[in-house]
């Protein structure tokens, strides 16, 4: 017996062993009959054995046939049930969503997609870093997470579906005896000269770091050296107060004591939010929250870009912001 015998050559024998007809056989499958008679020539070859008597007034099963008919059968009803578990008749399967922190869009969505679809089971996991959520969305360990598709290896995109949500407008996280803790906003000039903590050398949130290094370049401010990755937000507090650390944020960030959040302006920075998933995923969970993204994007402008706002090119072509259109689902890159 093969060990990896095609599930469709045991349906095309189930539908002949149960009608004892290859023309009704044929139909109840939708097939041709010739197609239906080469899958079972097939089979008999893969098995080497007989499993039906053909003449031309009926077909019947031989010993060996009817020896096979049972396992048949649950061999295609476990394959039907794996096929229902991945379809949206697998609704009682939990959806794994990364929001990388409790705030922030991520977190804004999922909580809507809570309240309105009760009955779905949404899970949600704390992933520092598009780069290492896709990882694990691509190695079936997650489906869903949030964050910037631009700082994403092409191979890596390329096998998933993403739809834009947000700008975030970025921000930096300052001691409140800062010098410039007491400003409503921080100009970028006026950070020239300082060094502030982008999460360097943690390769799960690589897209982060290049987005720092983007806006950085030619404007006199510097990223703090690679420091181990930080693993929760007590760890996170405790380690940026005692390093001393400024830290590059968004507007979307969670309180810190002692400290303060300011947007970044003259330009505006923006963090560019994407909800993600894996290619071919289908979830009544992944629908709910992409359409709970698209109406919290146009409840609240969340893809409206402010005035004199800055975002770099790779980004620009894959949110599609030249021509914006809330619900719109971006795939590839295209210039617009």
């Amino acid at each position: 017996m093969p060990h990896d015998t095609d599930p469709r050559l045991l349906r095309s024998f189930t539908a002949v062993a149960e009608e004892l007809h290859f023309t009704r056989a044929a139909a109840r499958l939708f097939v041709a009959q010739q197609a239906l008679s080469r899958d079972i020539r097939r089979l008999e070859r893969e098995l080497g054995a007989d499993l039906f008597v053909r003449t031309t007034r009926a077909v019947t099963l031989t010993a060996d046939g009817a020896r096979l008919l049972p396992y048949a059968r649950r061999v295609l009803a476990a394959h039907d049930e794996l096929r229902d578990a991945w379809t949206g008749q697998g609704a009682e399967r939990p959806l794994l969503v990364d929001i990388s922190a409790p705030v922030g869009t991520g977190a804004r969505v999922l909580a809507e997609a809570r309240a309105q679809a009760p009955g779905v089971e949404f899970v949600a996991r704390f992933i520092s870093g598009l780069t290492g959520a896709a990882a694990e969305i691509l190695a079936g360990r997650l489906d869903v997470s949030f964050g910037r598709v631009a700082g994403l290896d092409p191979a890596v995109l390329a096998g998933l579906g993403h739809q834009p949500v947000r700008y975030e407008r970025m921000a930096v996280l300052l001691d409140a005896g800062h010098r410039l803790a007491g400003l409503a906003e921080v100009p970028l000039d006026a950070l020239s000269g300082e060094t502030l903590y982008v999460a360097a050398g943690n390769p799960a949130t690589a897209e982060w770091t290049d987005l720092a290094e983007r806006l950085f370049a030619g404007r006199g401010i510097r990223a703090a050296a690679p420091f181990p990755e930080i693993a929760g937000e007590e760890e996170f507090v405790r380690v940026v107060r005692k390093q001393g650390w400024s830290v590059l944020a968004s507007t979307e960030f969670m309180e810190v004591p002692g400290m303060v959040v300011r947007p970044l302006t003259g330009p505006v920075p923006l963090a560019p939010v994407s909800l993600v998933w894996r290619d071919g995923l289908t979830h009544p969970g992944l629908d709910v929250l992409r359409r709970i993204a698209d109406e919290e994007a146009a409840a609240h402008g969340w893809l409206e870009r402010p005035a004199g706002s800055w975002l770099p090119e790779p980004d620009l072509s894959l949110m599609a912001v030249n021509a914006p259109r809330v619900g719109r689902v971006r795939r590839r890159s295209r210039d617009t």
